[in-house]
């Protein structure tokens, strides 16, 4: 007859390892999410940027013409100014708003571009947006 040995318990992972897996997958995934929306948001930002500067350079151009031939003040023609930055925003098919100033010799305009999201959304963060503001300065010799 055969003796009979004592064999102690053996530990099962019983999932244990597909569970971390898991976790360490949906960071991974979190990681590649932040990196590839959070360049996005990089990218919207200085988009914004640029469009809010060339909007008002636009704008800026917008000389008050009959008073600035007659020998007068050069100023910006507040509806004008304003209708070639919201035609170069219209353009560029962002958002914005253009304010030319009292003294009528600035005009600031702010964009905001949106991004939309390729990993945050899975977590219900539809998009990003960024909001820039630049001014022109008539500067008159």
């Amino acid at each position: 007859m055969k003796a009979l040995r004592y064999r102690p318990p053996v530990a099962r992972d019983e999932g244990r390892i597909a569970l971390l897996v898991i976790v360490l997958a949906m960071a991974v995934l979190a990681m590649i999410g932040l990196s590839v929306d959070g360049g996005g948001k990089l990218r919207a930002l200085q988009r914004a940027d640029n469009l809010a500067a060339e909007a008002a350079r636009a704008a800026g151009q917008a000389v008050l013409a009959s008073q600035a031939i007659a020998g007068g003040e050069k100023v910006v023609d507040p509806a004008a100014a304003y209708t070639a930055a919201m035609t170069y925003l219209a353009a560029a098919e962002v958002s914005g708003a253009a304010v030319v100033s009292d003294d009528r010799k600035h005009v600031t305009v702010t964009v905001t571009v949106v991004y939309p999201t390729r990993f945050l959304n899975m977590i219900g963060i539809q998009s990003l947006s960024a909001t820039r503001t630049a001014a022109a300065v008539l500067v008159t010799t």
